[in-house]
């Protein structure tokens, strides 16, 4: 390599700003989606796991009363029928098709204990859609991140070949920039791929737990209004 050559190559500005400015529009395109679904991807993250967090810290505390003693009556009347926690929700869910399956007499209507296992099961349901809501869009950035960078990989080299046909030149000066460019979108699909389906792995296996924790309440709930509904 000539030293005319090698200092016309390290004029080139290889940084990250350098490499999208060069690009071309396709490719630029490309960059900024990948972009964008990093940014979302990193948002989804953060939220659900301050979400997760605060669920588990919220069933803890629930637990800890619900099992204190208390009469369920006076707990249910603390929380109210409305309340913020999702352990509480389920938990006013089944309190509150209990009351409403008294008769006049006081006896119980028929299948009340069906009826109670279904609220419990609908409020279940509502929590787990809404903690794992998000979660479909770190599976797809995952998913789909990869190829998306490389196809602005492949039509960032296209675009160079053809450049060094126009030129005839296949010098340094000529190929590394191209090459740097489609490359650069290829590193761009794993920086948004990579995080985005270790989160959604590790995530998706939080919402499991916290999830089975809300049916494990459930279930012992519902036992214990059956013993009741038997006694």
């Amino acid at each position: 390599m000539d030293a005319n050559t090698l200092a016309l190559a390290q004029e080139i500005d290889f940084s990250m700003w350098g490499l999208f400015a060069r690009a071309t529009l396709t490719v630029k395109l490309v960059m900024l989606m990948l972009i964008l679904s990093s940014v979302w991807a990193w948002a989804i993250i953060f939220e659900k796991i301050v979400a997760y967090r605060k669920a588990r810290r919220e069933a803890a505390v629930f637990d800890r009363a619900f099992w204190s003693g208390e009469p369920l009556d006076e707990l249910f009347d603390q929380i109210g029928p409305e309340p913020r926690g999702r352990a509480q929700r389920v938990f006013a869910a089944g309190m509150t098709e209990w009351r409403r399956s008294h008769r006049g007499d006081g006896g119980m209507i028929a299948n009340a204990s069906a009826r109670i296992d279904r609220s419990m099961d609908v409020a279940i349901q509502k929590e787990a859609e809404d903690l794992q809501r998000g979660l479909p869009v770190l599976a797809t950035v995952a998913s789909a991140a990869p190829f998306v960078g490389l196809f602005g990989t492949v039509w960032g080299i296209m675009h160079a070949f053809i450049e060094i046909a126009q030129q005839q030149d296949t010098s340094l000066v000529v190929v590394a920039p191209g090459i740097a460019e489609a490359l650069f979108a290829t590193a761009l699909g794993l920086v948004a791929a990579i995080p985005a389906v270790i989160f959604y792995n590790k995530l998706s296996a939080d919402s499991d737990r916290v999830i089975a924790g809300y049916e494990a309440f459930a279930d012992e709930f519902s036992t214990i209004l059956s013993r009741q509904l038997d006694s």
